[in-house]
């Protein structure tokens, strides 16, 4: 929630005085007092030559008129505060958001009418403005309305404005308030089914390594006695041989391991906005990073350039706390844009000697690039990509395209990965479930914009 801005205090007719305050309150005629100032100068020069004396007097008020609602406006003091509640403050792309503002009368005066509108981005919806009536001394009004996105990213709501006009709208002065908030627009997340992809075992089952904690399987190494440990525990050859108490350690499992890689790079995608192909990339590496981090896996996120988010050190997002680990992963892809790198060289670097399981979303591949990410699986663990070929995407399933896109995946397969092919149309859902068991043979690898495609199955 936004608290009080620098709009505190006097409001519109604000502190400034004197003949700089005065002379700023003139650039805030409208048309209308402009055009009656201009009609009053015009009517009192032609009366001088004319040598007219009634023409002067309708002169002089067609000119006084704009000046004199200038300087009252000007004069007209109100003390408001003003205040925004962003429900909720991260959405998903096509989602709403409701924006409450509230206007609060502080001083002892009542005011007049205001108009207030608040700054959003055009990609959130036009403009709001409300026209508020008259505020009573120590009253407040409220107002809300809605936003939403079709493209992710983080959009800044405010400062808030105040605009107060006098009765004949011959000026209007604006006065505006510091504070924003921001409303972050993640990308769409679907939900997965729960299979164990590539064929591995990532789960809390056998074939898992052990870490030293406080409960589970016995240790060979001993540590001293704390209060609090079970006289179980004790060990009594080690207590002997140190003189002091010491028990054995524990261990538990640790957390099974995940990396996420999303290719960004601007070259191997097409086209641009919802729908597009690297806008499905991202969706996609956030559903698999949410869904494995609600099964327990400690997730990285990696880019093609090697960066590893959303620590920038590159620790992995911590599965103790799914829910704030998935918020962190989110906002950093709701960022995510294209890298202007060609080649996934830099994210094999970043791959080397790394374990657990590999999941990635690559765009477009030549021959270089297809022997660049067949060598960035690991040894001991299961791999599966998601390979999104810009030729599909655009509608061009050709027989030449179909089987050079049919041979980068085989390449794949042949190094281990469980390859599968993402064309436009295609479910995400459908494919991980591909992705953890044998399924059927893999048929074409593209089609065309109709959406079939989802079918490819391990090798």
């Amino acid at each position: 929630m936004t608290g009080p801005g620098d709009g505190t205090g006097p409001g519109p007719g604000g502190r400034a005085g004197g003949a700089s305050g005065l002379w700023a309150a003139l650039g805030g005629l409208t048309t209308r007092g402009r055009s009656f100032l201009a009609a009053g100068i015009a009517a009192t020069v032609c009366s001088y030559v004319l040598g007219q004396a009634d023409l002067l007097r309708v002169g002089l008020l067609l000119a006084v008129l704009p000046l004199l609602c200038v300087v009252v406006l000007h004069r007209t003091r109100h003390r408001v505060t003003g205040s925004r509640r962003l429900t909720p403050a991260r959405i998903p792309v096509t989602a709403d958001a409701r924006v409450q503002l509230r206007i609060d009368n502080v001083s002892r005066l009542p005011t007049g009418l205001l108009m207030l509108q608040d700054r959003v981005p055009y990609v959130l919806g036009p403009r709001p403005r409300f026209v508020l009536d008259r505020i009573e001394p120590g009253g407040r009004r409220e107002v809300s309305y809605r936003v939403r996105s079709d493209l992710r990213g983080r959009y800044p709501l405010g400062p808030l404005q105040l605009r107060l006009t006098d009765p004949f709208g011959m000026c209007e002065l604006t006065r505006g308030f510091s504070a924003y908030d921001t409303l972050t627009v993640v990308p769409h997340t679907e939900p997965l089914p729960p299979v164990r992809p590539g064929g591995a075992g990532p789960g809390h089952g056998d074939g898992l390594r052990r870490s030293p904690a406080l409960a589970g399987e016995d240790d060979v190494i001993p540590r001293g006695y704390r209060h609090g440990d079970d006289l179980r525990r004790v060990h009594w050859r080690s207590t002997a041989r140190h003189g002091e108490l010491m028990v054995r350690r524990e261990e538990q499992p640790r957390r099974a391991r995940c990396t996420v890689l999303l290719d960004t790079r601007r070259t191997a995608y097409e086209g641009a906005g919802p729908g597009a192909p690297f806008e499905w990339a991202v969706s996609g590496a956030a559903s698999v990073a949410v869904h494995l981090l609600e099964q327990g896996f400690s997730v990285r996120l990696l880019t093609d350039t090697g960066s590893a988010a959303p620590s920038p050190d590159g620790r992995a997002a911590s599965p103790h706390h799914p829910a704030e680990a998935a918020g962190l992963v989110l906002e950093t892809l709701a960022e995510v844009e294209h890298s202007e790198g060609t080649c996934l060289s830099p994210a094999l670097a970043a791959l080397h000697g790394g374990e657990g399981l590999l999941v990635a979303f690559l765009g477009g591949l030549d021959e270089e690039q297809t022997g660049l990410a067949a060598r960035m699986r690991g040894r001991g663990g299961a791999a599966v990509a998601f390979v999104l070929d810009p030729a599909a995407w655009r509608g061009d399933p050709g027989p030449r395209a179909r089987t050079a896109a049919e041979q980068r995946l085989q390449v794949l397969r042949e190094a281990g990965w469980t390859a599968l092919p993402a064309g436009p149309g295609v479910s995400l859902p459908e494919l991980w479930q591909l992705a953890g068991g044998p399924g059927p043979a893999a048929p074409a690898p593209f089609s065309g914009p109709s959406g079939a495609g989802t079918a490819g199955g391990r090798p």
